[in-house]
């Protein structure tokens, strides 16, 4: 799951149609369960061909809404749940479903919640090929856009027919993943662009050896996470391959000079601001560009030096010798080097000394010229790759402590401090 994200307080409707795809809407309860939020579903009636009501409601815990249950005596009806809701998301829809709701077609219970939802509806499309991109589904599902609702695009993959095509839903987890910016989001950090570095970088020496270190990458994913369910637009440079991170913008990269290289490219793309998706309260239903100062979080771990002469093959050991003396350069300074006009940013500085951690990372703040500096000061206990992190936030004006939590509720706190910073 993504990032151990906890959802406690948050309520999430489930609405499930007639497709084989409707098993995975038992996964999707699970894992928002596990993450802390109340779970309740609604079902059309031909989805009960595929999965009994039953079922969700050993998950749920929650009596299902669907014909043979609606009451007025209660919230279990179509205005009710919908209002108890804070995300309700249709997982699978089926392309009867897509074309009857951009129709304002409410012949079932699913379809009546949907049509009187108030917020944001997250619509998880799960069709043969043919049904998905037939020009009809295409032009619906552009309409839907515009109206408050957001497609979880299906990708491609074996489905139930047999045949290998665009039209299996997405999976449960980038479902979980989506819908985190529709239940954290706040107007600070939403359509704010932001870079975000992680991993240790990777100095060749030859073809199968290099330079590194014992950077996770673990906090950077955390952030991009956190920043990613606060509405930002993120662009992530990392050195290692992502593990659980919401659907952002990646770039893999090795070296600090090519980090280097993909950060100042990237900053000047956020310079320029996003380009939103037309909103259904605009007057004019054009697209609007969003300026807001782009942040850089420099989480990655940057090697100090890397080596003078990088070679091609393998160097073999019969050649170096008994003694191996390997010539080493000082790597650019990045967070000193780039051009940081228009921008915010914060530094993580790790140290090993806790009494001079401070002093240093205030000497970071001024040498570097960042605008705070996020201090970790490791031990045995607590060094790389831990899934949890205490942090102290350096400012010019002030500095604030950030508890030991999980990493992502620790990446959580940190956005709410950097808002006033």
């Amino acid at each position: 799951m993504t990032h151990q994200m906890r959802l406690d307080g948050k309520k999430i409707l489930i609405g499930v149609t007639g497709s084989i795809a409707a098993y995975k809407a038992c996964e999707l309860v699970r894992l928002y369960l596990k993450a802390g939020a109340e779970v309740r579903v609604v079902m059309s009636e031909s989805a009960k061909r595929f999965v009994s009501p039953l079922t969700f409601e050993a998950l749920s815990g929650h009596k299902v809404l669907h014909l043979e249950t609606e009451s007025w005596e209660s919230d279990l009806n179509h205005i009710g749940i919908g209002e108890w809701a804070d995300l309700l998301i249709i997982a699978p829809a089926t392309a009867n479903t897509i074309n009857k709701m951009s129709n304002g077609i409410a012949d079932n219970l699913l379809l009546q919640t949907a049509l009187a939802y108030p917020r944001t509806l997250l619509l998880c499309p799960a069709a043969n090929t043919r049904m998905i991109e037939h020009p009809v589904t295409v032009a619906s599902m552009k309409l839907l856009k515009l109206h408050r609702i957001e497609v979880v695009e299906p990708h491609s993959g074996l489905l139930a027919c047999q045949t290998v095509g665009n039209g299996a839903m997405a999976e449960p987890e980038t479902i979980f993943a989506v819908s985190l910016k529709h239940l954290f989001e706040d107007e600070y950090w939403k359509n704010r662009r932001v870079v975000v570095t992680g991993g240790g970088t990777i100095e060749r020496i030859d073809d199968v050896r290099y330079l590194s270190n014992f950077s996770s990458g673990k906090m950077a994913e955390a952030l991009v996470t956190a920043l990613y369910a606060k509405g930002a637009d993120v662009c992530y440079i990392t050195t290692k391959e992502p593990q659980a991170i919401p659907p952002v913008h990646v770039i893999k990269v090795e070296s600090a000079k090519e980090m280097m290289q993909y950060i100042q490219d990237s900053l000047r793309v956020a310079k320029k601001g996003v380009l939103t998706k037309p909103s259904f309260h605009s007057e004019t239903g054009r697209p609007e560009l969003v300026q807001k100062a782009p942040w850089l979080f420099m989480a990655a771990a940057v090697s100090d030096y890397t080596p003078a002469f990088a070679q091609r093959g393998k160097l073999k050991k019969e050649a170096l010798g008994d003694t191996w003396r390997l010539e080493l350069v000082k790597n650019p300074d990045i967070l000193a080097s780039i051009d940081k006009t228009g921008i915010k940013t914060l530094a993580f500085k790790a140290e090993m000394d806790a009494r001079k951690a401070l002093e240093h990372a205030r000497r970071a703040l001024v040498e570097k010229k960042v605008d705070a500096v996020a201090l970790n000061i490791l031990d045995a206990e607590h060094g790389f790759g831990s899934d949890t992190n205490a942090i102290t936030l350096v400012t010019e004006e002030e500095r604030a402590e950030i508890p030991r939590s999980t990493k992502t509720d620790v990446a959580l706190a940190l956005l709410e401090k950097l808002e006033t910073a």
